[in-house]
């Protein structure tokens, strides 16, 4: 293990859960040092309906990440996520003032890029190179130290509803957080997730959560088209509840313990057993029943998916094919589905390369969370060590010192 250097919190504010990842900066990467999750219950599609459960659900997950890490949670990168999340492409242009560009000449073209009207409602939450143009020169990364006199730059713009992140941000201080950043969930996702060969072939990046599908279309090492389907895990489980007629949280169990997206997976002889409402007995029903309530919703949302995709443009650059993670993605099947959809390669995608406790966040569910962590990284956040024993742990030191310095 590398040498400490200071804490990385990633908070994933999903619609069925709230995750909290612990990072640790080490000379060697990042090592996961506490996870904690607990269900979320105060959002919807992304977005904070109920803030006083909104914030019990933060701390009860942040608990379970302190008491796993040994340390104090002060400060997180949060993930936003939801349908009011929208993306377009912006240009700008500037005169180089010393004919070869520098840092300073980078931030004044970001800037004029990112000026642009947008509803009094609306903040940007990322602005995201895509090419630099040097005079005539195009398809450069980083122009610093290029001699010219004019510099281009092509972004993509994402912005997001003003309520809607305060809310988040507002959430997390209550539950005694200070929040460095909010960031796109599926940016997030696809620095864990995603390599770099991926990036440059082209790929695009699903994230299948509880109460949306985010899309984030990478091209050359850069992203090119980004947007959130109002479709995700809950839709699924509200077809099993009207479909089996039970409760929700039933239907929740029976899709995680028995669900399969594609229907000839399943034996047609396995029978599951389906709780009743009103008290009645439990009944026992075919398992390809469930498997085809499933595989309906699930192909809806990838058609809608490929839709998008088709809009976008950019489907037929997608030579890296697919990658699929968040929670449904864990559903057996639904690659094999995706890949008929998509007509493409189509992958599962899980946090890697990360060490500590790296085992534990390698799956789906923590994609968001730990791609924050390299967010946080990437963008010099992190807070200083500290021990969990807290306000106590501290007033003995104090008192420890003192009675030194005295004696």
């Amino acid at each position: 293990m590398g040498k400490k250097e200071e804490l990385i919190v990633g908070l994933d504010l999903g619609t069925t859960k709230v995750c909290v990842v612990v990072g640790e900066v080490t000379t060697e990467g990042i090592d996961v040092v506490g996870v904690g999750t607990y269900p979320s219950a105060g959002l919807r599609g992304g977005v904070v309906v109920n803030m006083d459960q909104t914030v019990n659900s933060i701390k009860k997950a942040v608990e379970e990440a302190e008491l796993m890490a040994g340390c104090d949670i002060s400060s997180v990168f949060a993930g936003v996520a939801g349908t009011h999340v929208q993306s377009l492409d912006s240009h700008g242009v500037i005169a180089i003032k010393s004919r070869e560009v520098t840092s300073s000449d980078v931030s004044r073209v970001l800037d004029a890029a990112k000026t642009i009207a947008l509803p009094f409602d609306r903040q940007i939450l990322h602005v995201l190179p895509q090419q630099y143009i040097v005079d005539d020169q195009d398809g450069i990364h980083n122009p610093i130290g290029m001699a010219g006199v004019r510099l281009e730059a092509k972004v993509h713009i994402i912005t997001a509803m003003t309520s809607a992140v305060q809310n988040t941000v507002k959430c997390c201080e209550r539950a005694g957080l200070q929040v460095q950043d909010i960031v796109l969930e599926s940016l997030a996702s696809s620095g864990a997730v995603l390599d770099s060969d991926e990036k440059h072939l082209g790929v695009a990046l699903i994230d299948i959560g509880g109460g949306t599908s985010e899309i984030a279309v990478f091209q050359n090492n850069a992203i090119r088209h980004s947007t959130v389907v109002g479709l995700g895990g809950n839709h699924i489980t509200s077809d099993i509840s009207v479909g089996l007629r039970c409760a929700m949280d039933e239907a929740e169990k029976i899709k995680k313990k028995y669900g399969c997206a594609l229907a000839e997976l399943v034996n047609q002889q396995d029978v599951i057993e389906v709780g009743s409402v009103g008290g009645q007995k439990p009944r026992q029903l075919a398992q390809s029943i469930l498997t085809q309530i499933i595989e309906a919703r699930v192909k809806e949302i990838l058609d809608i998916i490929e839709w998008e995709l088709l809009r976008s443009g950019f489907i037929e650059l997608l030579h890296a094919g697919v990658v699929l993670t968040g929670g449904v993605s864990l559903l057996p099947g639904i690659r094999e589905l995706a890949e008929r959809v998509f007509d493409m390669p189509v992958r599962i995608g899980v946090p890697c390369n990360f060490g500590g406790l790296g085992d534990v966040v390698k799956n789906p569910i923590y994609s968001t969370a730990a791609g924050l962590l390299l967010y946080g990284k990437d963008h010099g956040g992190g807070m200083p060590m500290r021990d969990s024993r807290g306000k106590l742990g501290s007033i003995w030191e104090t008192f420890k010192k003192w009675w030194r310095d005295f004696w």
